[in-house]
């Protein structure tokens, strides 16, 4: 069974804390730190959603070894594009120059490079792609996909503390070394919910858009407390629609799994969805209903609602247009939820489940669609570390993308992970930051001066293309190039 054989990461150096951007904006670091993390990375002058791409493959063929000319599928996937026409090949490109500057063969010919796109779920899409080419036409071949995004907001918005920037780029093999994907169980949903998270391409003519930014942006619209309610009914409805492919069917499945990672934007929201989901799952045998029953008292909440909330299929966008965006769909279900993440017990379910890793996520700040890859490849990381038991175990992937649709995919730990997981240096990608200062991180962010850093085998845009011409045209064109040593 198709799977993945090894990963790695990139960030650019340059890092904002939180603490320091909490005594900056007059934020409280303490709420701060429990409900976002601990920083996230700025990408300098010189980078792009494309260079991040390219540094995580040129990492990942060094680390494990491939040979280029056996990848017939690369594929990225991302929402923080430059050019709306070619997309992977442009990573492609890159490498093919670096593996020839360190003397190495470039990537086969015969590679496919398309680009996925579906907000935070581009990567976990070009993932389910890579493994279908695995399992039909490249069965002799191994595939590399890419999750590279660059997080960015308004300063001073809702959601500047979750801001971000990285890679990750993954092998997937026929005869994989570290996670078989069990994609025969995943489960999907999605549903069109409107003004969740977009960017649409008008606001940029607009003078309301972020005036007092002068580099180009590319904030997004969001509603926050609207986008959090789909989050929480889109990743229960794909975990639930996975569940029920499970074996045994859906009781007391979350209890098997080595743990539970899911997209990952700041560090509260995965607790909120597990949660939920802990609360759902309660209603499917008769002991869980009576813990549920008990809960829905100590909460406050009616039973008999709660219970409808369940089987109820409440159209989230067509209440935010006719009762306003704030308006919670479960409001049953909340109470239970609050009332359970004050419990004992859940805090030993969550510590079982849903923390492996979490001490290095913690530090990637917000990777839009690296972010799952990014929590998966950490807790494979801390499991080696650690010597954690893993083989054999399985874990659950839970994707999201706002607008909205979401993946739960299990993965199941092969014999051996041990020597793939050593490889994964995602500790050492962390490593070697620059610390902003508040005027650096301003000036950068608002496009008035740009971060400077003295790159080092690693891809930069070089320049970018000026000429509108009727014999020649390259304007916005950007050109890279590969930096192996100062």
């Amino acid at each position: 069974m198709a799977g993945i054989s090894g990963m790695a990461l990139y960030v650019p150096r340059h890092r904002v804390r939180l603490s320091d951007w909490c005594a900056w904006t007059g934020n409280d670091w303490n709420k701060v730190s429990a409900v976002v993390g601990e920083g996230f990375r700025v990408p300098a002058g010189h980078e792009n959603v494309y260079t991040m791409a390219a540094n995580a493959v040129l990492r990942l063929i060094l680390q494990y070894d491939v040979d280029p000319q056996k990848v017939g599928f690369l594929a990225l996937g991302t929402e923080s594009s430059t050019d709306n026409a070619a997309g992977a090949v442009i990573v492609k490109g890159m490498v093919d120059r670096g593996l020839a500057l360190l003397g190495k063969p470039p990537i086969s010919r015969q590679c496919e490079v398309p680009e996925m796109k579906h907000a935070c779920l581009g990567g976990v899409y070009a993932m389910k792609a890579a493994l279908r080419y695995l399992s039909c036409d490249g069965k002799d071949r191994v595939a590399i996909t890419i999750a590279a995004d660059i997080a960015e907001y308004e300063r001073g918005s809702s959601g500047e503390q979750t801001q971000g920037a990285g890679a990750v780029a993954t092998l997937l093999e026929a005869d994989p070394k570290l996670f078989e994907v069990k994609l025969e169980r995943s489960g999907s949903a999605s549903d069109y919910r409107g003004v969740d998270f977009r960017k649409p391409f008008s606001r940029h003519f607009d003078p309301a858009y972020a005036s007092s930014t002068r580099r180009l942006h590319d904030f997004p619209i969001f509603n926050g407390r609207y986008s959090t309610y789909c989050y929480l009914d889109a990743v229960s409805r794909a975990v639930e629609a996975m569940m029920d492919r499970a074996p045994g069917g859906r009781a007391d499945y979350l209890e098997t799994l080595a743990g539970i990672l899911f997209h990952r934007p700041y560090e509260h929201l995965p607790f909120q969805a597990l949660a939920s989901l802990y609360v759902r799952q309660l209603s499917w045998t008769p002991a869980g209903r009576s813990r549920l029953e008990d809960l829905a008292q100590q909460a406050g909440a009616d039973f008999a609602a709660l219970l409808e909330e369940f089987e109820s299929e409440p159209d989230l966008f067509g209440i935010a247009q006719d009762k306003g965006i704030d308006v919670d769909p479960y409001p049953e279900l909340s109470k239970v939820v609050r009332a359970l993440r004050k419990s004992p017990g859940f805090e030993t379910f969550k510590k079982d489940k849903c923390t492996l890793g979490v001490s290095l996520a913690r530090h990637f700040g917000n990777l839009y669609s690296a972010s799952l890859p990014a929590w998966l490849g950490a807790a494979a990381e801390e499991a080696h570390e650690r010597s954690v038991a893993l083989a054999g175990r399985e874990l659950l992937m839970v994707g999201y993308g706002s607008g909205d649709a979401a993946e739960a995919i299990p993965v199941r730990t092969v014999e051996g992970w041990q020597a793939a997981a050593s490889k994964l240096g995602f500790r050492a990608a962390l490593e070697g930051a620059i610390d902003l200062t508040k005027e650096e991180y301003e000036g950068a962010h608002d496009g008035v001066a740009p971060l400077v850093s003295e790159p080092t085998h690693e891809f930069i845009v070089e320049r970018v293309g000026e000429a509108m011409e009727a014999t020649f045209q390259d304007l916005g064109v950007e050109y890279y190039r590969y930096v192996a040593a100062q």
